[in-house]
């Protein structure tokens, strides 16, 4: 059995899946140019670019001292375990 939307309805749900459509194309743009723009820098400055774009998300949620944290307990469990240069 299939809905019936009334015109009103009709009409929200063509604005929103128009809109919809609009804002991910956009967003997925701008990922695309961002992509382009970590892999120049990173090659020009001889970095990484996954190291560039995880800084880029540490510092978008401003976790450093989470972040921090997590590497001190994974050196420690690793040099626990002797697997450290």
């Amino acid at each position: 059995m299939s809905r019936l939307f009334t015109a009103e309805q009709r009409a929200k749900l063509t604005n929103i899946i128009t809109e919809g459509v609009s804002v991910l194309q956009e967003v997925q743009d701008l990922n695309a140019g961002l992509a382009d723009t970590i892999k120049a820098i990173a090659e020009e400055m001889e970095i990484k670019p996954a190291i560039l774009r995880k800084a880029i998300k540490i510092a978008q949620k401003s976790k450093l001292t989470d972040t921090n944290a997590e590497h001190e307990e994974l050196n420690a469990i690793l040099e626990t375990v002797g697997k450290t240069l």
